[in-house]
């Protein structure tokens, strides 16, 4: 099948261990080039700079070959070509691939010529690797295996819905659209039309999900842990942080950002002359203006997200720029296209691939706002010699993509008057304060779930019902009890990255510390994020927080201040 990414191998970085005509999806081919890197002496410090290069090349030539295997895939999930390939990667290549990835970190940990290397350098990396080692299990091979397929399984099952909505089949996130109509009869049949297709595969996805929980908790206990929340802060290499912490978090997020939240929603309430919100009066605007429609296909988002970011820095203005001339965009929703959105890094071209499900709305807007800031990470350290270091912890990631939305949001001229605009800052500065009850909801949520493993599909419900009475808004689901208890299924993280949610919160804490930084002396703050994204991965998390100026804390001394900054920021913006 044609590829959806049109940049062609192997760009700036020419190959020089990997052959060019090399097949990284043909096992002998692969298999061959990892054997002779295990066989290799490393009988002086320069034959072991020599090796880790090599290395390097190969894992970035395979992730780049997984990786577009994926984006294809997502992009045509109902594809038997594309899923064929991606499950290839999945079921042949990886399983064979990892054991022999062990080795080869165990005979770099074991080389007495790594001593006389920068140590400083390789703090991280070691680190990282070391703890990779003491977590390997051959029996979780071919469970983690099991796990991406049914991963998959999710991305085809979400991938496949739509919905006929007055004669027109959409998919769920072009009925996006529709939740912000100031028809509230059109907003109610919209989103009990989502509703009820998300919960036509409800079984369907609860099974899938309890027989996640119990694999992941297996790969848990092969590796000596006796839960799977033990054994993924290790796993996700988080040396900074505990679920002690992700606990604080919840509660500053309780203390300060759901009164914010309920606060917000009594005005709208007031402002909509309701006597109760429902779930389908979240999304409008409550003064009944028209919705925001700042684009009206991809193409115009691009081009004008381009000038957005030039108006913020000229360098990020640029390199959207060759994104837009190199191909490396697919905004567009489309049956077919997998949920969500995300950025993808090619490894060996060294370059970002952007997916989104783009309908025109105020919200598709920030997200390509957020994926960009993914895409400049990126391309800052596309020149760290180390492949483990072009990638940041996702927690900094978040912090890339976070801050891009808030350095961006008041500069949206290209999209809006000066009205609209108004409008769409003081829509996104309270999403981004109200994103923090979600964001601990989806963290608690997990927390609970794994460590009870053995827990019963109605506990679980039940579990997640106290959870939306903690952290929810104040609305009424009479009659719509079903929808709220399985609404977490569409939260796509608690099937395809487990306990990858946390990072959002922290991250948005950091963003909105940049965002006040920004305001008080835009140049210094921009040098300093742009000098923390050239980092990478180099630096420990708290390092990376530092370096761009911000305090790594996930407690309420950091939130209460921030929640109280946004509020003065929305106090004088115009209705």
């Amino acid at each position: 099948m044609p590829s959806p990414i049109a940049v062609e191998r192997p760009g700036d970085y020419p190959r020089r261990y990997v052959p060019a005509d090399a097949d990284l999806a043909d096992w002998p081919t692969l298999e061959a080039l990892l054997a002779e890197l295990e066989a290799r002496p490393l009988d002086s410090p320069t034959a072991l700079t020599r090796w880790m290069e090599d290395c390097d090349e190969l894992y970035a030539c395979l992730g780049e070959e997984s990786a577009r295997r994926h984006i294809e895939m997502t992009c045509a999930t109902s594809d038997p070509v594309a899923e064929s390939r991606h499950l290839h990667m999945i079921n042949e290549i990886w399983p064979k691939a990892k054991p022999i990835g062990q080795r080869l970190s165990q005979k770099y940990l074991a080389c007495p010529h790594r001593r006389s290397l920068d140590r400083r350098f390789l703090f991280v990396h070691d680190r990282d690797l070391e703890t990779e080692v003491k977590l390997f299990r051959q029996a979780n091979v071919e469970l983690e295996k099991e796990d991406a397929q049914m991963r998959q399984q999710y991305q085809k099952i979400m991938g496949a819905m739509t919905v006929v909505f007055r004669g027109e089949e959409k998919t769920l996130q072009q009925m996006a659209i529709h939740l912000e109509s100031t028809d509230r009869a059109e907003r109610e049949e919209a989103w009990r039309l989502v509703a009820d297709r998300r919960l036509a595969d409800r079984q369907k996805l609860d099974e899938l999900y309890g027989r996640m929980v119990h694999l992941r908790h297996r790969i848990a206990e092969n590796a000596d842990y006796p839960d799977y929340v033990e054994y993924i802060f290790p796993k996700k290499l988080r040396f900074d942080y505990t679920p002690a912490d992700c606990e604080a978090f919840h509660e500053a997020v309780e203390t300060c950002a759901v009164p914010f939240m309920r606060r917000i929603n009594a005005r709208r309430k007031k402002n909509m002359g309701l006597s109760a919100l429902r779930p389908w009066d979240l999304s409008v605007d409550e003064l009944g203006r028209p919705p925001l429609r700042p684009f009206q296909s991809g193409r115009e988002l691009s081009e004008k997200c381009q000038e957005v970011f030039r108006n913020v820095d000229r360098d990020f203005g640029g390199t959207f720029l060759m994104m837009i001339d190199r191909g490396l965009l697919d905004l567009d929703s489309r049956k077919g296209k997998a949920p969500g959105g995300y950025q993808s890094t090619l490894s060996e071209v060294r370059l970002p691939f952007i997916f989104m499900n783009a309908a025109g709305t105020n919200n598709d807007l920030f997200t390509l706002l957020h994926e960009g800031g993914h895409a400049f990470h990126s391309m800052a350290a596309r020149d760290i010699s180390l492949l483990s270091y072009r990638h940041a912890p996702l927690e900094f990631c978040e912090v890339a993509s976070m801050g891009m939305e808030l350095l961006c949001c008041d500069k949206l001229e290209p999209f809006y008057d000066d009205g609209e605009a108004a409008r769409s800052l003081r829509q996104h500065l309270e999403g981004t304060v109200m994103f923090f009850p979600w964001c601990a909801t989806i963290d608690a949520f997990q927390h609970w779930i794994y460590r009870r493993p053995e827990h019963t599909p109605e506990e679980r419900r039940d579990a997640w019902r106290g959870l939306v009475a903690r952290f929810g808004h104040d609305v009424d689901w009479s009659g719509l009890e079903d929808a709220r208890d399985y609404a977490w299924h569409r939260q796509s993280h608690l099937f395809t990255s487990p306990f990858y949610y946390i990072e959002y919160g922290i991250a948005q804490m950091g963003a909105l510390q940049l965002w006040v930084n920004y305001r008080h002396d835009p140049k210094q703050a921009v040098a300093q994020y742009k000098q923390a994204l050239a980092l990478g991965g180099g630096r420990p998390l708290p390092e990376l927080f530092a370096t761009a100026g911000l305090a790594f804390d996930l407690s309420k001394k950091t939130l209460e201040p921030l929640v109280a900054e946004v509020e003065r920021a929305l106090a004088a913006l115009p209705e």
